[in-house]
């Protein structure tokens, strides 16, 4: 029942100094902190983060097209975004190296966090990838506005604050890319007793 993931606190979250105010709300909800570190992400650990891989790139190309279909943003009217007219491959593509770049932006923060049902607690925590979209309560919805639309205009992707691991096999890739074995720490709370207690 117990798991690890990856949070990173992207160079937006360390810029606009929320990183404190982020970390305490995992830490509220009974999360722990097994490994920290800030760091400035060069091309290959965000390149390794961000697998280049046909699948994803795949499903990254196909949901930008079909957000873009949503919006109803007809593919001659764009000038900065995605090359919509390429393959589902070369848009997830595209769209990969624009987060790379993003993450070299600034020093951001990777944290492994661990605790029971961590990967789909944090997701929920953390709120849907568009800040707009995201519900009050999350910390997208709380401390960002970010919308597709706005990041398109501005060239760049969106600036969602938080990266969270999608899927305990994708916590598992992700961790091994931040952190070496040593860096990960075995402790205990002391209220884990209570959290975790039989009766």
């Amino acid at each position: 029942m117990i798991e690890r993931t990856l949070v990173l606190l992207k160079p937006d979250t360390v810029q606009r100094n929320l990183v404190g105010e982020i970390i305490s709300r995992f830490e509220k909800v009974g999360m722990k902190i097994v490994g920290m570190k800030m760091i400035h992400a060069d091309g290959e650990i965000a390149g390794n983060h961000y697998a280049d891989n046909e699948e994803w790139l795949n499903s990254v190309g196909s949901n930008t097209k079909a957000s873009y279909v949503k919006r109803g943003i007809p593919l001659e009217q764009m000038e900065r975004g995605p090359p919509l007219d390429k393959s589902d491959t070369e848009i997830g593509q595209w769209v990969r190296q624009k987060l790379i770049r993003h993450l070299g932006t600034a020093p951001l923060i990777a944290i492994a966090l661990e605790g029971h049902n961590a990967v789909l607690h944090i997701r929920k925590m953390v709120g849907s990838t568009e800040p707009a979209s995201s519900q009050p309560g999350t910390i997208r919805g709380d401390y960002s506005f970010d919308t597709y639309k706005l990041a398109d205009n501005k060239n760049r992707p969106i600036q969602n604050l938080v990266h969270a691991s999608g899927s305990k096999e994708e916590a598992e890739r992700e961790l091994k890319i931040w952190f070496k074995k040593e860096e990960l720490h075995t402790w205990k709370r002391l209220d884990e007793d209570i959290l975790y207690k039989d009766f």
